[in-house]
């Protein structure tokens, strides 16, 4: 697990105390829904309740012993029921559960306290989206289409793009995770054959989760796989907004850069480098959340009623999935935040190509004045060429075609290259992003 970029809370949820303290939740759950269904003494469900515990030391000491976690555990919790006095209520811990009972349904538990951090990253992470569109919806800006100069834009679209993603990602994450929101309480291969169904939903209910309509020996892991998935698809947001920083911070474009702090080292030999470190980060680290994913869908299959090969896999993807995916959307929300915007190296970028930008409006009104579509394409294409070839003024040229002159006036020249024209209708797409606004 890669501790290192752990941030405290999620960290805290998979470390093996809690890990452990989940598993406790689960067992003393079953113990009191057996004592109100008077399978187990009401007295005996009571101390453990008030009694039991462990040592995550003493735990993996016993299983360095019996190589089996889930007995390691047993083992310890009914060792600290010895220690306060009560062995004798320990005889009903873990009554007619089997290992997999407690380990998918306190893995739920954790998984579902890892999706209100993650959905809590990505709802702040829409907040400054929302925030720095608004403030640029009016900074002029060239589009880029195959990284070539396309047509005029706004930054602030590009913001309002990120941030109707992140919804979309939040209600498939609210999605994956409320399908995990489930506890199976059913035994070694589903069957019920020592407890009920109806003590399996009542220990479910005391969880918070659901109890599962139906499953082998564990939770069917299609609905891990979507979870993993849900993440990737987050992550994979985050790099799409750094792979944008990373080629806007590039020298030649220069419209826009990650803070860099003062005092701050780019390069161990080239004082003047300003890299572009926290994106590329991102980027790469966006990476191994997706090939978690294909992890995630090889659990799926197991043989017959469950074997382990899912379980050592879960061990590492599902904490650092979402480990990852914290962090991940932490440094995003810190990279949108104090992103050093230039409108002024914008603008000059869009007037760089001295109008080709408006190439396509010119076609247009070429044809709506009279002439033929395929000759209106060939007359701009060659005007446009040229200006490529021998960074020659378009608008000029343009300007003085007599072949263009005898189809539109003067004035209808300067409205086909109007970027008020171009942009008349960006109020109207904020609008739909953003209707409260």
């Amino acid at each position: 697990m890669i501790a290192r970029y752990t941030r405290p809370a999620m960290g805290r949820i998979w470390s093996d105390q809690n890990k452990f303290q989940q598993w406790l939740e689960v067992e003393l759950a079953a113990a009191e829904a057996l004592a109100e269904m008077g399978t187990v003494p009401a007295e005996a469900a009571r101390l453990l309740r008030a009694h039991a515990g462990f040592d995550v030391a003493r735990i993996l000491e016993i299983e360095r012993e019996v190589k089996h976690d889930v007995i390691a555990f047993t083992t310890a919790v009914a060792e600290s029921m010895k220690q306060a006095g009560h062995a004798e209520s320990s005889r009903w811990l873990h009554y007619g559960l089997t290992s997999n009972d407690v380990v998918d349904t306190a893995q739920a538990l954790l998984l579902v306290q890892s999706a209100a951090i993650l959905e809590a990253d990505l709802e702040a992470l829409r907040l400054v989206l929302k925030r720095r569109a608004l403030e640029f919806r009016k900074t002029v800006q060239v589009g880029r289409t195959h990284g070539v100069h396309a047509e005029p834009i706004v930054f602030g679209l590009k913001l309002a793009i990120w941030y109707e993603e992140a919804g979309r990602n939040l209600k498939r994450l609210a999605a994956a995770t409320e399908d995990l929101r489930v506890g199976k309480i059913n035994g070694a291969v589903g069957t019920f054959a020592h407890i009920g169904p109806e003590v399996e939903e009542r220990i479910c209910a005391r969880l918070g989760l659901q109890a599962a309509s139906v499953t082998s020996q564990v939770i069917q892991r299609d609905r891990h796989a979507a979870f993993v998935a849900a993440l990737a698809l987050a992550t994979a947001l985050c790099e799409k907004v750094a792979l944008e920083v990373r080629h806007l911070q590039r020298t030649e474009v220069r419209e826009a850069e990650e803070y860099f702090a003062r005092g701050q080292k780019g390069s161990s030999a080239m004082p003047h480098k300003r890299n572009p470190v926290t994106c590329e980060q991102i980027c790469g680290l966006a990476r191994v959340v997706r090939a978690n994913v294909q992890a995630a869908f090889e659990d799926v299959g197991l043989w017959h009623e469950r074997d382990i090969s899912h379980s050592s896999v879960e061990r590492v993807i599902l904490p650092d999935s979402c480990i990852l995916a914290d962090y991940l959307l932490d440094k995003t929300v810190n990279l949108v935040d104090k992103l050093l915007v230039y409108p002024e190296r914008m603008r000059r970028n869009l007037d760089l190509t001295r109008g080709l930008v408006f190439s396509g409006q010119l076609l247009l009104d070429l044809a709506a004045a009279g002439m033929l579509r395929e000759q209106a394409y060939k007359t701009v294409q060659a005007h446009a060429m040229r200006a490529w070839e021998e960074e020659s003024d378009f608008r000029a040229a343009i300007d003085a075609d007599p072949e263009i002159r005898a189809v539109l006036t003067p004035e209808q020249i300067a409205e086909s290259f109007s970027l008020d024209r171009q942009l008349r209708n960006v109020d109207k797409i904020f609008a739909r992003v953003f209707p409260e606004a």
